[in-house]
């Protein structure tokens, strides 16, 4: 059972790898709508991905439990062995993948807010952002 957990959840790791690669290709298009599409798909592959971590997890555990005098290395074939080392080696470029796509949402994020700034300019009312009366670019006159 814990081989069969553990496929699943690197089949989880590399389905969130490539969507988000898929998002870093549109991101740099501004193709905005496809990204907001994948979101769904995102979180389920999440999910999936925590419970099956779950399940490795208690699966483990219950290892240990039968056997408390043997230690992990010892409970494990080799084909979990070389899963693990898989998750591993997946969930750090899945952290690669997410900081070159984080970089991007900051970069655009940042773009946005400073067209924005420009548009309606705002200023500091304690700790709220307020729009500056000389906003002249929105000016309606009639």
């Amino acid at each position: 059972m814990l081989s069969h957990h553990l496929q699943g959840a690197l089949g989880d790791l590399r389905d969130l790898i490539n969507i988000t690669e898929s998002d870093i290709a549109d991101i740099k298009e501004a193709k905005n709508e496809q990204q907001f599409e994948r979101l769904s798909l995102k979180e389920e592959k999440l999910k999936s991905f925590e419970t099956k971590k779950a399940m490795i997890d208690h699966e483990i555990s219950t290892l240990m439990t039968t056997h408390p005098d043997t230690d992990l290395p010892e409970l494990l074939n080799a084909e979990q062995h070389s899963a693990l080392d898989a998750l591993k080696q997946e969930l750090s470029n899945l952290r690669d993948v997410n900081k070159k796509y984080a970089k991007f949402v900051l970069s655009v994020s940042h773009l946005y807010n400073t067209f924005l700034e420009r548009l309606v300019p705002t200023e500091m009312q304690g700790y709220n952002k307020v729009a500056s009366k000389s906003a002249s670019i929105l000016e309606v006159r009639v």
